[in-house]
């Protein structure tokens, strides 16, 4: 990766240097998502909504589809993407292109802030930019400093051409709002939320600010939207409340999933190997496929996006999908009809 230096550290004459080199960074920026066909964000706002675990889920499931799938997580402050896709302890190594991606489960091309720190246990610790003293402008420097760092995941790792870029964005409506500044075009954003009165409160502004910036397309995804006993089947709420569907009507936005809790998707996730791919007819596994239905179906529905890629591959299998078997209705796990 490369040290972008702060201001206090130039001269009025390397000023000009620094401009320079975020420019060509960002054009960089531009070439490697033009070679992505379709930029999907993974938001919320909230923190504890299980979005992470999604992200690594719907990236299992879309690889192991064929397609070609890469997983970037913006989260540097708390890592997890690369040990939840299986990736974890891996070295980037840096080619001619760039720094090349981890590599995941059924092939997702991965890359996290917990690949560059040598230690589980090590916090990322944000140097001193500022001028010093007591002003408070070490916030606004470690800011600059995060969003270089985004930037580089985006611009100097090389990705490749890919059917689909996912990207885990961290809680906080200002985490979108930065990484909707990075990228060359509005990408689709799914927004996790949990049934929780007060989830529902917060995500309602990470709905409002991606509607505001044009994404391509928003939905929601709610998780843990209930517990299916493992022995008799039945679905049995977690929440009083019903925050997901009331979102999804008080806001117009389709609800894309509803997740079931099950204890088995955190253990497996957590070691590695999405429950996604081996959890067979599971409800919760089920969703998580149907939720991968969805994104294929947004990203063939809108206009080509990017030079690269292979759009056919995700054509082909919204077709075989289409041509299955239809299957009666979950309650458990399919949430109502949404535009």
């Amino acid at each position: 990766m490369r040290r972008i230096r702060t201001f206090h550290e130039v001269g009025d004459a390397a000023g000009r240097a620094m401009l320079d080199q975020v420019v060509a960074q960002r054009r960089r920026l531009a070439e490697r998502m033009a070679r992505v066909r379709t930029l999907v964000a993974v938001a919320s706002g909230k923190g504890g909504v299980g979005k992470s675990a999604v992200t690594a889920n719907l990236a299992a499931v879309l690889a192991a589809r064929g397609l070609c799938v890469g997983a970037a997580d913006a989260d540097l402050n708390g890592p997890s993407l690369a040990r939840m896709l299986g990736a974890a302890g891996a070295r980037l190594r840096v080619g001619d292109d760039g720094v090349a991606p981890a590599e995941g489960v059924a092939g997702v091309r991965v890359v996290s802030m917990d690949l560059l720190l040598p230690d589980d246990d090590t916090p990322l610790r944000w140097r001193d930019a500022g001028p010093g003293g007591d002003d408070g402008a070490g916030f606004l420097w470690q800011s600059s400093l995060e969003t270089g760092a985004l930037r580089e995941f985006l611009a100097d790792i090389a990705w490749g051409d890919l059917d689909i870029l996912l990207i885990d964005v961290p809680p906080g409506t200002d985490k979108l709002a930065r990484l909707l500044g990075l990228l060359p075009a509005p990408p689709i954003i799914a927004i996790v939320t949990t049934p929780s009165e007060i989830a529902r409160l917060v995500v309602a502004r990470s709905v409002r600010l991606a509607r505001d910036a044009g994404a391509t397309a928003v939905g929601l995804v709610g998780n843990m939207c209930a517990y299916v006993c493992s022995t008799c089947g039945e679905a049995s709420p977690l929440f009083s409340a019903d925050g997901a569907r009331r979102l999804a009507e008080s806001t117009g936005v389709p609800l894309w999933a509803e997740i079931p809790f099950d204890p088995r998707l955190a253990l497996a996730t957590d070691a590695g190997t999405p429950f996604a791919l081996d959890g067979g007819d599971a409800p919760a596994a089920r969703a998580l496929h149907a939720l991968a239905d969805r994104i294929v179906r947004e990203a063939t529905g809108g206009p080509p996006r990017g030079a690269g890629g292979t759009a056919a591959a995700i054509a082909d299998r919204q077709a075989r999908d289409l041509a299955a078997p239809a299957r009666s209705p979950d309650p458990a796990i399919d949430p109502p009809e949404a535009p």
